[in-house]
């Protein structure tokens, strides 16, 4: 079974990465769990990213705040592909986090997503999976089919709308 590790840098994070984790589920991914800071609990991260393979961990999320040192310092233990996502921040909106976790010094890759990004974390981590997983293959391929058929019913609703206005319209002028 495919597995993901999630890492957070606190709790409060959990709020941008939950879309993430649902999708990951939904798809029938095992997923790791860890509330854990890069500079308050070095060792537990550090335990956490080492031990990710054997415990068949292919591909780790972490999502950091602020500074956003989380992501790099899991990238620093390990050759899994490491998906940073940046958290809003009430002092500059993210920016610091995307920054941080964005300019990773060359040779210590970190994937990065937009600031609270965690729904596209899961996607991205998903699609890396599916490069050898058919099963998650098909879920991603269907999730994207919904997407497209969604849009698709909603421009419908938009073309009717429209249309009945622009009727109502031409009704109006022909009255007067």
């Amino acid at each position: 079974m495919a597995k993901v590790g999630i890492v957070l840098g606190s709790d409060s994070d959990w709020a941008v990465m939950e879309p993430g984790y649902r999708i990951l589920r939904d798809f029938g991914i095992s997923v790791d769990v860890l509330v854990a800071s890069a500079h308050r609990t070095p060792r537990a991260v550090q335990d956490f990213v080492v031990s990710a393979k054997e415990r068949g961990i292919e591909v780790i999320i972490a999502v950091a705040g602020a500074a956003a040192h989380l992501p790099g310092t899991v990238a620093a233990h390990t050759t899994l592909p490491v998906i940073g996502v940046p958290v809003a921040g009430k002092a500059l909106s993210g920016m610091d986090a995307l920054l941080s976790i964005v300019q990773m010094p060359a040779g210590v890759p970190v994937g990065t997503m937009a600031i609270d990004g965690g729904k596209n974390a899961g996607l991205y981590a998903a699609s890396i999976l599916a490069l050898r997983d058919e099963g998650v293959a098909r879920c991603l391929t269907d999730f994207r089919e919904s997407q497209a058929e969604a849009v698709c019913r909603k421009n419908e609703v938009l073309r009717i709308k429209t249309e009945s206005e622009e009727k109502e319209e031409k009704n109006a002028k022909t009255e007067r």
